[in-house]
Parts: structure tokens; C-alpha cells; sequence
């Protein structure tokens, strides 16, 4: 239940962000959808290149540019990967068209001319496709005729006719790389079952893969961990966890699987601890127990098991070696990504590259051995940072917690107002990522605001454990020590105590709505597809599943549950404006969420404001309603955040 990135077949290359009134916007140079070749000495991305983003390659050494492939001029480009020889796979999205063409580039070397072949043309959306462990074939996650984007925070289909009967399923379908003609597109996997993720099998006879039958948006949630037969087809569970599953991996010698376990909200959110079970079945086992820190990533190379984890307000390579937890390897206070996760390791395990990020410093790709990542691109070194950012932490009812400051560059004169912004999920975190001077972080700094990014109980970055202690308990110690950093940040940095914001979205939102019935301390509230009534949203929503782990129960066997952090049960206790805003079609939260909350609040005569925006998904992710958002949330917080007293 957070705002994430979507599962597209194509990767968006940000040229320029829109200006803002009388302000100069620095061009960020931009690198998708990152792989690195399994010898580690070349790295592919999309970059942009005249105004749209073209798949580019680099050296692994240097970083510098060897060469470009740019086969359709109307289609976005994703699914980076290369094969076990070098040759560069990937995906080549026409919107106009409704199709997705798997493209293969062999002989990608040193001067990067190799021939583009498309080896099939998906008509409806794909994503992930990998080689097989002998080069031969290629398999894809495919959906044929989609209704809608990959993903429940994309926006839904309209909901008329008889509801529930159809879904879009996601399929696994493999091609030959040798063959001569566009292969047709026949997916292997059975119908009526979705598959989120897989691997090969080291010997290519099949997959592991986490499935579920039935909607694919809603059922991830009790997704098993299955084996798939290359051929027929067949599907054999391997185990059903306990917690949800994403990235399974297959050993080397093909006898086991890792794979990333915990509690997580939504798909795509990836934390946990890392589990491994026999390839044969058998009751998986956690094998980083107790580790003060969520693993984000991780990849099975012949050199042993890499992984990605936050550390409190560090993202850190490793490699995890049996009876040990994660040894130490790099480590840096930023965000880091590539591809589908958030590194990419060479086949050995002795390389690694990423694409490392903070709130100061823009976009830049780092690769080397694993303990000693190095800067290789420079693009953006002149780029000056808009905010000047800090890591605060402090200690509430016996947990360490931790969250970022970001502020003026040059410290004001006097006591400056604060906005809060709590981050979805709830099982995600708030890390590092260069602000623009548009985006809503940006223009409030510049106004004269703070902005406090906590990581309170239910965030990743402290262990499985700290994860998990919101169960059952949303909006009670997430909150409180959401109001104990805040505290801890006007110790540290000129805060006017009384003219303090709050925002959020999906989660966050929730949160923003629950906090007007606990706290008076906020002046002005921004909520963006908010949760104002569990009972009422169980019934309505799309993703009803993602709430069990959570509450325990469904919402018809413990209702009360449901009740007790419901906002609409307290509206006597609102007495802070908000503005709320929601997508039409968003079916991770339903607008119906947003207005009841914006009639209980109407009914107590509290200030409110709500906007729906037509066709939006979750969060309303599309620019131009984003923009607006973003102008509607700052005139709320400047009449009554920065205005009060």
C-alpha cells in the first residue's frame, strides 16, 4: 500500500523537470533499467540522448561510453540483461502500437554495432526477461491483451459489468534465440495462475518462480514459492511461507533456493530476511535471523550469495556466507539501484554496479568489487544540490529510530515552520534521493520550510523486528515515534514548534488522517489516498490480502480491530485543516476512502478541501495532475502551516 515504481516494459528518462516560476532547473542526466554483463566489464543502461532515452553501453572499468542502440524511434526501452556470453537482451515498448518487442543484440562488444533481431512482438505489456543458463533461449513474463498497467497502484479498469471474472494473468513464455522468424508468443506457464518473479534452473529444464492463482494484483500477497517446467509447463510448490517472498534464487548447483522473506505491504517493496529452502521442498529457513537490518536484494553467483541491505540510514553491499550474517562490504548513506533491484552483481560475484543517489548529490553509476564501489560517471557532478540534508536518530519505548532532515542550504535567522512526510507501505523506508528544486520537497525548502522524513516502527532498515512491531497497532507506536522525532529534530535544528505540517501518501495518508484524531500538533494537513475507514475499505479495495499479515484476521472475523484505528470512528477529536487528494481509479486505495473522510470533517466544520483526479491510479503518479497536487499542497501549508500565530 505505497506509492511505488511501476512494473512497465519501458524505463522514463527524465531530460528537464518543468521550471518553476523565476528559477533556473538543473538538467539531471538519468540511467535506467542498469545491468552489468557477467564477466563485469560492461554496463548497459537507458540514457537520454537528443531528448529520449536510448539503451547505452559503458565500460565497467572507466565508465565511458562504448556505444548505443536505438532500434525504434517511438518505443521506450527496459528489461536490460545480459546473456551468459555478453550478447544484450531487451525490451522495446510502442504504446502507440500496444506492443512490446523482445529485441537481441548479439555480438554487443567492444564497439557496440552488434545487430539488433527482435525474437518476439508482445501484443499487451511484458517485463523481466532472462537468458537461460546455456544462451539458447530466452523467457519473459508476459500479459497478453492487458486491460491495465502491470501492478495495483497502476489505475484500474472501470468497474461495470459482472465484476471479478476477468483478470489479466502474467505468464511466463520462452524463445528461442536461435530461431529465424518472429516467434509467436505462446506463454508456457498454465493459465489462471500469475507469476510474479522467477529464475532459471542452472540446468534450463524449468523455473522457481512465486505464483498465485487468481488476480494478480490482490493475491501476491499469498503467493507460493513453485517450481515451473520449461516444457509442459508443470507447476510443483516448493514451500508456502509464512511471510511474503520476492527475488527466489537458484544455487549454482541448482539443490537450493534463497529468496527474501518478511512482512511487506506491497509488491515490489522488497525487504526481509534471507531464507533459503531445498529445490526439492521442505520448510524454509532464515538464515539471517535477528540481523539488525533489512535486505533489499539479493543475487546467487557462483562466487556465493550477494546481497543489497539498509542499515539504519546506510544502503550496504555484502556477501552472505554459510553460519554468518551479511559480511561487511560496501556501505554508503544513499539510495542505491539497477534493473529490477538495487545492484547487479557479475556472474563470479567479485563485481558489482549500482546506480548511488543522495539527497544532495544527483544520479551516478558506481561499479567495482563489491566492498569497493567507485564513481564511474560524472554527468552530474556540477549539478548543485537544492537542500542540505541530515540523518537524525533517536529512542522511543526501547526501539532505535531513525529519519532524515532536509533544509535550507544556508541556515535561517529565525525559527522556521516543518512539514512531516510520512512514507507509504507501511513496510518501506524513506531513503536518500536527490531533491529537485520542483518537486514538492523542493519548492518547500525553498519557500523557508524543513521537511522531517521519519522511518518510525513498521520501516525497514532496524531488522525483521522493528518491521514487524506495528502489527496490529497502525497509528499507535509508528505515531508516537513519529512525535518523538520531531522532538528530537527541534533539538537539533531551528523549528518553530507551532507552525508544524503533515503529509503523506497511501500509508502516509493514512497516517495523516489518523494523526488529526490523536494530536493537535499540526497546523495544516496534506493527505493523499488515505485510509479514513479499514471497515469500509476492506470491502471495497482491490488488495484485501495485504492486510492479514497485518491484522491477523479479516476484517469480517475481528471487526473491531478494524474499528479501533479507523479515523471516522474519532472525527469529534479533527480539528486540523486538510487537503485530500485521490485518483479515480485507484485500487489500492478507492476515492471512497478520501470522501468519507472529507464529510466527517465537512460535518465538524473543519476546513478541508478534496480533489479526485480523473483516470489517476495511486498516489496520481501522471506529471501534469502531479504538478498540481504539488501547487495545491504548498498553498494549503503556506495559509496554514507557515501563516499560523
Amino acid at each position: 500500500m505505497r506509492l511505488k515504481s511501476a512494473a512497465f516494459a519501458s524505463a522514463a528518462i527524465l531530460v528537464s523537470a518543468i521550471p518553476a516560476a523565476s528559477q533556473t532547473v538543473p538538467v539531471i542526466h538519468q540511467y535506467g533499467a542498469l545491468a552489468l554483463s557477467p564477466a563485469g566489464d560492461r554496463i548497459a543502461t537507458i540514457e537520454a540522448q537528443a531528448g529520449r532515452g536510448v539503451v547505452t553501453l559503458r565500460s565497467a572499468a572507466d565508465g565511458k561510453v562504448i556505444g548505443t542502440l536505438d532500434p525504434c524511434a517511438s518505443c521506450g526501452y527496459s528489461g536490460l540483461t545480459f546473456a551468459p556470453n555478453g550478447d544484450l537482451v531487451f525490451l522495446a515498448r510502442d504504446y502507440k502500437a500496444g506492443t512490446v518487442a523482445l529485441d537481441y543484440v548479439g555480438e554487443a562488444g567492444a564497439d557496440a554495432k552488434g545487430k539488433v533481431r527482435t525474437l518476439a512482438t508482445v501484443r499487451g505489456i511484458a517485463q523481466t526477461p532472462r537468458v537461460s543458463p546455456d544462451g539458447r533461449r530466452v523467457a519473459l513474463l508476459v500479459t497478453l491483451g492487458a486491460a491495465k498497467e502491470s501492478g495495483a497502484t497502476q489505475a484500474g479498469v472501470r468497474m461495470i459489468g459482472e465484476i471479478g471474472e476477468h483478470n489479466d494473468e502474467q505468464r511466463l513464455a520462452v524463445f528461442d534465440v536461435a530461431a529465424s522468424n518472429v516467434a509467436d508468443v505462446q506463454p508456457v506457464s498454465p493459465q489462471g495462475r500469475y507469476v510474479y518473479e522467477y529464475d532459471w534452473t542452472p540446468d534450463g529444464r524449468g523455473f522457481v518462480a512465486t505464483t498465485a492463482l487468481g488476480n494478480g494484483d490482490n493475491n501476491w500477497w499469498v503467493a507460493t514459492l513453485d517450481a515451473i517446467d520449461a516444457q509442459s509447463g508443470a507447476v510443483r510448490q516448493i514451500a508456502k511461507p509464512a511471510t511474503q517472498l520476492n527475488q527466489p534464487r537458484v544455487s549454482p548447483d541448482g539443490r537450493t533456493i534463497a529468496y527474501i522473506g518478511g512482512l511487506m505491504s506491497d509488491f515490489g517493496s522488497i525487504g526481509g530476511d534471507v531464507f533459503t529452502v531445498p529445490f526439492a521442498g521442505g520448510t524454509p529457513r532464515n538464515v539471517t535471523a535477528g540481523a539488525k537490518e533489512t535486505v533489499t536484494t539479493i543475487d546467487w553467483t557462483r562466487g556465493g550469495l550477494r546481497t543489497v541491505s539498509l542499515v539504519g540510514d546506510r544502503v550496504r553491499l555484502g556477501m552472505l556466507e554459510p553460519g554468518r550474517a551479511v559480511a561487511p562490504g560496501f556501505a554508503q548513506a544513499a539510495s542505491a539501484s539497477a534493473g529490477d533491484g538495487r545492484a547487479v552483481f557479475s556472474a563470479d560475484g567479485r563485481i558489482a554496479a549500482a546506480v548511488m543517489q543522495d539527497y544532495e548529490h544527483a544520479p551516478a553509476i558506481y561499479a567495482g568489487p563489491v566492498a569497493a564501489l567507485r564513481q564511474l560517471t560524472h554527468d552530474n557532478d556540477s549539478v548543485q544540490p537544492s537542500v542540505a540534508a541530515r540523518s537524525v536518530s533517536w529512542k522511543n519505548e526501547g526501539f532505535d529510530v531513525q529519519g532524515w532532515l532536509l533544509g535550507p542550504r544556508t541556515a535561517p535567522s529565525a525559527k522556521a515552520p516543518m512539514i512531516t512526510m510520512v512514507h507509504g507501505g507501511p513496510s518501506a523506508a524513506s531513503t536518500p534521493g536527490f531533491v529537485m528544486p520542483t518537486t514538492m520537497v523542493g519548492q518547500l525548502v525553498n519557500a523557508g520550510y524543513y521537511i522531517f522524513l521519519p522511518n518510525p516502527r513498521g520501516s525497514y532498515g532496524q531488522g525483521e523486528a522493528f518491521t514487524a512491531a506495528n502489527k496490529r497497532d497502525f497509528g499507535g507506536g509508528d505515531l508516537r515515534d513519529i512525535l518523538a522525532g520531531i522532538d528530537a529534530v527541534e533539538k537539533v535544528a531551528p523549528i518553530d514548534d507551532g507552525r508544524l505540517g503533515l503529509g503523506g501518501c497511501s500509508y502516509g495518508g493514512f497516517m495523516a488522517m489518523w494523526a488529526n484524531t490523536q494530536t493537535n500538533r499540526f497546523k495544516g494537513i496534506v493527505a493523499g489516498a488515505g485510509l479514513s475507514d479499514w471497515v469500509s475499505y476492506y470491502g471495497t479495495n482491490g488488495i484485501d490480502q495485504w492486510m492479514l499479515p497485518f491484522f491477523g484476521k479479516t476484517m469480517y472475523e475481528d471487526m473491531k480491530a478494524y474499528q479501533d484505528v479507523s479515523a471516522v470512528y474519532f472525527a469529534k477529536k479533527a480539528k486540523t485543516p486538510t487537503f485530500i487528494y485521490v485518483g479515480e481509479r485507484d485500487i489500492e486505495v478507492p476515492p471512497t476512502q478520501s470522501i468519507e473522510w472529507w464529510h466527517a470533517l465537512k460535518d465538524m466544520n473543519v476546513p478541508v478541501s478534496l480533489v479526485i483526479y480523473p483516470d489517476a491510479g495511486h498516489c496520481v503518479p501522471a506529471p501534469e495532475q502531479s504538478r498540481d497536487v504539488t501547487q495545491r499542497a504548498i498553498a494549503w501549508y503556506d495559509k496554514y502551516v507557515k501563516a499560523a500565530r
